[in-house]
């Protein structure tokens, strides 16, 4: 697919870009408007697409259910997935992209239970608005809603949760994606206690005091992802400055969201496998 379609989607679904005008551009790129129609359906996510688990994905029999914890000023819902053998674990906050708890992240906290062994919550940040709305515009328009320090305060409480259940060790770890990843940057500032952060293809931190940060840093960036790969190098020097265990992967040619089997057109497997076996290995270093 043309690079410059992609482009567009990107500032479609990250920028104040209405559908409408985001459209018209796309058949002005495509040059016809069934052309545009075909490039839309492999850009936006298909669900029913998302690579399910097989067999050989799940080294854990787990459990599921929907559960519910007190945030700042609502109650916050998410999906908890864990092993059926009750023993203390590490736990995992997921954190998802800009459209909500959508069954693509409910799939990556599956894997994170099934593949890894880890109690993994999924949590909707839009529980503040009643939840994750089917349709995708609404949930990203909802996203921009979301009061900045609530919102923080509602992952944290997130993390809170997951150590005080008696199925945890006490070790916390997150992972989140496109914004999600920004917020996994965040949530390392904020909170002293998280034990490791992986943000796959996240902005950076614009405020904040990095030398706070006591978690291990895991981040994973697309190597035609412009928009967020300018603070990357920037980042990483402040971060050595202060002093931050991090590790850093840029994946040559690939997209950002390249991890979200759901979106065929920047959906890279090579690449999402490759980030994947080292975020677990991250979660093993830390959260065991």
């Amino acid at each position: 697919m043309d690079q410059r379609i992609i482009n567009l989607f990107d500032e479609y679904t990250h920028r104040p870009l209405s559908r409408q005008e985001f459209l018209r551009r796309l058949v002005q790129l495509a040059g016809s408007t069934a052309l545009a129609t075909s490039a839309l359906a492999l850009l936006e996510p298909g669900y029913a697409q998302a690579a399910p688990l097989t067999p050989a994905d799940r080294g854990y029999a787990t459990e599921e259910e929907e559960v519910s914890w007190e945030g700042d000023g609502a109650t916050m819902r998410g999906l908890l997935v864990r092993p059926q053998r009750r023993k203390k674990r590490g736990a995992v906050v997921v954190i998802h992209e800009n459209r909500g708890l959508t069954p693509h992240i409910k799939d990556v906290t599956r894997r994170i239970a099934n593949q890894a062994g880890y109690v993994a919550l999924g949590v909707d940040a839009l529980s503040v608005f009643g939840g994750t709305p089917a349709d995708e515009d609404k949930g990203r328009e909802l996203i921009g809603k979301l009061d900045p320090q609530q919102n923080l305060n509602n992952y944290l409480l997130a993390l809170a949760y997951l150590r005080a259940r008696p199925d945890s060790n006490g070790r916390t770890g997150c992972v989140g994606f496109c914004w999600g990843g920004a917020m996994a940057n965040k949530l390392a500032i904020a909170d002293p206690k998280l034990n490791a952060a992986v943000a796959y293809y996240g902005t950076q931190p614009k405020d904040g005091d990095l030398s706070k940060i006591k978690a291990r840093l895991m981040l994973h960036y697309a190597g035609l992802d412009e928009r967020v790969n300018a603070g990357m190098n920037a980042y990483a020097l402040a971060l050595t400055t202060a002093g931050v265990k991090y590790e850093q992967y840029l994946y040559e040619g690939v997209n950002h969201a390249f991890n979200n089997d759901s979106s065929p057109a920047r959906y890279n497997g090579e690449a999402a496998e490759l980030a994947w076996k080292r975020t677990l290995r991250l979660f093993k270093e830390e959260l065991k």
